[in-house]
């Protein structure tokens, strides 16, 4: 798995834990639309952390929060 398969399954995860919908956490954090999908598309090889972290803040999390998660250990991620 890559970085941006991880993000974008721990922000999937997480909506639906809320039951927030994609659109409601872009609304949220005034998030362009395009910049979400692709975060969830996971369509770049590499994360902005200022997008994760603007998209934690959005989930009342902090980015430590957002990574505490097994989905992050290290050997589920391709060399």
């Amino acid at each position: 798995m890559k970085l941006s398969q991880a993000v974008a399954e721990r922000i999937r995860n997480i909506l639906k834990e809320k039951n927030i919908s994609q659109y409601r956490l872009e609304k949220e954090i005034n998030m362009p639309h395009n910049t979400l999908k692709s975060l969830m598309r996971a369509t770049n090889s590499g994360v902005n952390l200022r997008t994760v972290f603007q998209v934690a803040c959005g989930l009342n999390m902090s980015i430590a929060e957002f990574f505490d998660d097994k989905i992050f250990d290290r050997e589920n991620f391709d060399d």
